[in-house]
């Protein structure tokens, strides 16, 4: 069985960095491309980050976090992280990370993808 768990959000500070950590077990994630999305109260879940597998080592950003969200992998403990700089209140949400079902492809497909419960992450101005 997979299963995503996100970890790593909280209060915050506007200008403040945080680094969120998604942990895996039953995949390993370097084998397939993964996502960052966030949904903030009353908006639609958007994706802010997306990574290739570890072969391919494409990533993209959303233009509104391009230069301060990065997304990197730690393929010794299975884990994908996201580290968040210069927070805005804009990106208060909740962050889902999401690893595509199908191996050694280039991007993440929502509706087949394994998703994560959530973290928290709320920046104050």
């Amino acid at each position: 069985q997979v299963r995503l768990e996100e970890s790593g959000g909280g209060l915050v500070r506007a200008g403040d960095s945080l680094k969120l950590s998604c942990a895996a077990s039953g995949i390993t994630l370097n084998r397939h491309a993964m996502a960052w999305s966030r949904q903030a109260p009353g908006k639609e879940r958007e994706f802010v980050a997306r990574i290739s597998w570890r072969g391919g080592k494409r990533a993209w950003y959303a233009d509104s976090v391009k230069g301060r969200f990065t997304i990197s992998r730690d393929n010794a403990n299975n884990t994908v992280a996201l580290n968040i700089n210069s927070l805005k209140p804009e990106d208060s949400a909740v962050y889902y990370c999401a690893a595509d079902t199908h191996p050694y492809g280039l991007t993440v497909v929502p509706a087949r993808a394994y998703w994560g419960q959530g973290t928290q992450v709320s920046v104050s101005s």
